[in-house]
């Protein structure tokens, strides 16, 4: 079984942090070196533990986008 891999890319914002001082970030993550994609989940302090998330496409990144701008999209 080969070895599961991930970096943030570009960090771009925090959205909350919890009292064990644990963060929920939107990143650009590359899992297993693939291509960045968008990713809201919670991380440890010194990023190298992650909770369960959410990880989108470009594609699917524009559709919550435009959804919100009142583009419709969906």
């Amino acid at each position: 079984m080969s070895e599961f891999t991930f970096k943030i890319e570009e960090h771009l914002l925090t959205l909350s942090t919890s009292e064990k001082g644990w963060t929920k970030e939107l990143n650009r993550v590359s899992f297993n070196g693939g291509e960045p994609k968008w990713d809201i989940r919670s991380w440890n302090p010194d990023h190298t533990k992650m909770g369960k998330g959410v990880t989108l496409t470009n594609e699917e990144f524009k559709i919550i986008l435009d959804a919100f701008r009142g583009n419709g999209g969906y």
